[in-house]
């Protein structure tokens, strides 16, 4: 069974550094779109040492953080019992793996980034940051805590924005000049990590749906139509959630443009504005 701040701290995580992946994509774009390419993280301009590699920190110190809440804090080093593992903790166990893979993601990208004994590419470090989102959508589709009901359909829907990780980031390797697909890649961050809070709020919050509560650790309906109001608040939810956050890319697109928009962006954007006007006095 989850907690709401064991969903507050992860989407914290991917919160932080989607909406930093998709300002980053949005500068580099518009400042030079020619010389474009993927970035699996984003260094930190204007700055030099390890300042410069902040996301990579904030990556790898905050999923070591959560690893050791998980392993250390939450089953209070019980980790056997009667000779086998104690199976009141699998679910921080499990959660526990997932953050591994995060921090080993981080480290190899440090070590990349700040020796000279692990020089990757952009595309083979895409594929280590797929590798961890799909040992998540492994954690979360096969599940030792029975997500059934309410609690089963938001994290199927987290499920389905984690496959959507998983394809921007393989793809980032596979076209290392799509601009749409950056893009999208943070999108999907972003809205992984805000479908994180939502499931917090919702579920073991103050947000928790008319005729269903929270008691001894499931979550459940007093009847079948409570049950699908809630699946329908759900999908209310996340259809708002993708809704403000394209709203919000745009509107950053636009100013990103005005204030550091390259003359082929500017070009783009007159020609763009011209076919418009054509199109309107054809019709």
């Amino acid at each position: 069974m989850g907690s709401f701040k064991g969903h507050a701290l992860p989407g914290t995580l991917f919160l932080v550094v989607g909406l930093w992946h998709i300002w980053s994509a949005l500068v580099r774009y518009v400042s030079d779109p020619k010389s474009f390419r993927v970035r699996v993280w984003n260094p930190v301009p204007g700055f030099d040492g390890r300042m410069r590699n902040l996301e990579l920190y904030v990556i790898a110190v905050g999923s070591f953080i959560d690893l050791c809440i998980e392993l250390l804090y939450s089953p209070h080093f019980k980790y056997f019992v009667n000779g086998v593992l104690n199976p009141a903790h699998m679910n921080d166990f499990e959660h526990s793996g997932m953050l591994l893979m995060f921090f080993i993601f981080g480290l190899i990208a440090l070590l990349s980034q700040e020796t000279r004994f692990l020089l990757l590419p952009e595309g083979a470090l895409c594929l280590i940051a797929a590798t961890a989102f799909s040992a998540e959508y492994l954690l979360f589709y096969f599940h030792s805590t029975t997500h059934k009901g309410l609690e089963g359909y938001y994290h199927i829907i987290l499920v389905l924005l984690i496959g959507l990780c998983i394809l921007s980031t393989v793809t980032g390797a596979l076209l290392p000049t799509s601009f749409p697909v950056d893009l999208c890649s943070g999108i999907a961050l972003t809205l992984q990590g805000i479908w994180f809070y939502q499931t917090a709020f919702t579920l073991y919050g103050p947000m928790m749906p008319a005729g269903c509560q929270l008691k001894d650790g499931m979550i459940s309906c007093r009847s079948a139509d409570n049950e699908v109001r809630g699946e329908l608040l759900a999908n209310f939810q996340f259809f708002s959630i993708v809704l403000g956050v394209l709203v919000a890319v745009v509107v950053a697109y636009g100013f990103v443009a005005s204030r550091f928009g390259h003359s082929d962006v500017k070009r783009l954007h007159a020609v763009q504005d011209v076919l418009v006007d054509d199109q309107l006095r054809g019709y």
